[in-house]
């Protein structure tokens, strides 16, 4: 990709995170009475909507869902000099919370109605260093298998050109009701 396509994807991935952030409402938590009254699609479309309080981790790091369907979640961010470790690039525990973030959700979009998930386990392969100049990346997260009390999940963080940065696998336990 030459430096005008890659300035071209780079304002459109940009202008897609703006349009998301202002429909955003405030950060914020749902109760989770609340969110198991609610089939995951619900919950998120409300997130996305602004109906919903917006993850109040996104407003700390800085990442924003994108998109998602059932089995997938992808979130935006832009790495920059406040997300550096003491040795000039980009903490790892940045990528391992996109990551986190990614996988648990798309885990969240299999789920049925009443029930929720926690992350029981988290392993990040880093591939390469993460700089303000890298530029937006995205996370993206896919199930690899939901079953009665397990779900398995694993995640990717590219960037426009689909460099790779970082891997990833969850192992989530689902809570509540059994289907």
């Amino acid at each position: 990709m030459n430096e005008a396509e890659r300035t071209r994807k780079i304002e459109e991935w940009n202008a897609v995170e703006a349009a998301m952030r202002a429909r955003l409402a405030a950060p914020g938590s749902t109760s989770i009475e609340q969110l198991l009254e609610l089939a995951p699609t619900e919950y998120l479309a409300g997130i996305g909507s602004g109906d919903f309080p917006s993850p109040a981790i996104g407003d700390l790091i800085g990442f924003y869902p994108i998109e998602w369907s059932e089995g997938r979640f992808v979130f935006q961010g832009t790495p920059g000099k406040r997300h550096y470790n003491p040795l000039g690039s980009v903490h790892g525990g940045y990528a391992a919370t996109l990551l986190d973030s990614a996988m648990g959700c798309a885990v969240h979009t299999g789920l049925k109605k009443g029930q929720a998930y926690t992350t029981v386990d988290l392993r990040i392969s880093y591939v390469r260093a993460l700089t303000s100049d890298t530029g937006p990346v995205r996370a993206e997260g896919t199930i690899v298998h939901i079953g009665r009390t397990i779900a398995l999940a694993e995640g990717r963080i590219y960037d426009v050109d689909d460099r790779l940065y970082a891997t990833g696998t969850t192992t989530c336990m689902i809570l509540g009701p059994r289907g």
